[in-house]
């Protein structure tokens, strides 16, 4: 597995990383713990080391299952978890402020059974607590060893600056794909400038850039892309047209759609480390297979001409999960 460094923080990790989530929630029903274990192992023995939790995840159930899972390995690995709401809920609202940041922190360090979170994010920007208190906090971890590095996930660029000027940011993490480009009209720039690498999740557009998924597609009742307008039929109708691109590429490399999304992401820049998700073994090998697949600038430059008139239908979250990102 290729290595990629996160911006000028030092943090080296797999070039493609491994996010959790679904192992424990929001993707309809959790699967086996076991399987889920083996899934964990697995991904550690074909050189990925960078994982991807947070306390929300369950809640509490996805940092216990990589406590469990990834404990004997701990030293081949690089942990990512996040603090930020309310007693590990996200209907409760928000709350960085520095007592619970200290002690989500503790609780997560036992969780996952170590004695040091790799990289520790602030899950939303909280408005109600000043980003320098936030960084700070986390400054005075990491000078007691129990954090190595601070993260952001969905900063606005204002936010970013004003964190970064108080302890270094590592890794911003925030949505990034061929279905959802925003990233890059503001927030890449910024990240250059200050040497700050970048995690995207849902590489894979929550499944949709598979190919998998179309308009006749059924969701479990407790699978949150129920809720989001980019999953409606009829979005999942009109957005065909850019798996078809996918699709089209992937045939003239042999390859799959989710490996094209992928390798298009890794191209971007050299500090981009995505993180998809999946519980399946034969997903993981294949998102896996990305790494190694190149596309050629003549590639790229088809990508960009082949989707420059597309526009996504549907918002990326419903209207109250909007309200918490960052601007």
């Amino acid at each position: 597995m290729n290595k990629r460094i996160l911006g000028n923080s030092g943090l080296e990790v797999s070039a493609l990383g491994l996010g959790c989530m679904g192992m424990s929630f929001a993707y309809g029903a959790a699967p086996d713990k076991q399987e889920m274990i083996n899934l964990l192992h697995a991904a550690v023995d074909r050189g990925i080391t960078f994982f991807d939790t947070a306390e929300v995840y369950g809640p509490f159930l996805n940092e216990e299952l990589l406590g469990e899972a990834l404990k004997a390995r701990r030293d081949k690995i690089v942990i990512a978890t996040k603090f930020g709401f309310k007693d590990g809920s996200t209907s409760l609202g928000l709350d960085s402020r520095p007592d619970s940041i200290r002690a989500v922190t503790e609780a997560s360090l036992m969780r996952l059974k170590t004695d040091v979170i790799d990289l520790l994010y602030q899950h939303r920007v909280d408005p109600a607590v000043p980003i320098e208190d936030v960084a700070g906090t986390v400054r005075d971890l990491i000078k007691e060893g129990k954090v190595k590095h601070f993260g952001l996930s969905e900063a606005g660029v204002d936010n970013i600056r004003r964190a970064h000027a108080v302890q270094p940011v590592a890794a911003v993490q925030s949505e990034y794909s061929l279905w959802w480009r925003e990233p890059e009209e503001k927030l890449f720039a910024t990240l250059e400038e200050l040497g700050i690498g970048f995690v995207p999740f849902s590489p894979l557009g929550r499944g949709f850039l598979t190919g998998k998924i179309d308009e006749n597609t059924k969701f479990e009742k407790d699978d949150f892309r129920v809720n989001i307008p980019r999953f409606s039929p009829e979005a999942r109708k009109a957005n065909q047209s850019l798996v078809k691109v996918l699709e089209n590429l992937a045939k003239e490399k042999s390859a799959t759609p989710a490996q094209v999304a992928l390798a298009w992401l890794l191209a971007q820049k050299p500090w981009i480390v995505p993180i998809p998700g999946t519980t399946k073994l034969h997903r993981l090998e294949e998102n896996i297979g990305a790494v190694n697949l190149v596309l050629t600038e003549e590639d790229l430059k088809q990508i960009e001409q082949s989707t420059a008139e597309i526009r996504v239908a549907g918002d990326r979250y419903p209207a109250h999960m909007m309200e918490k990102v960052d601007k």
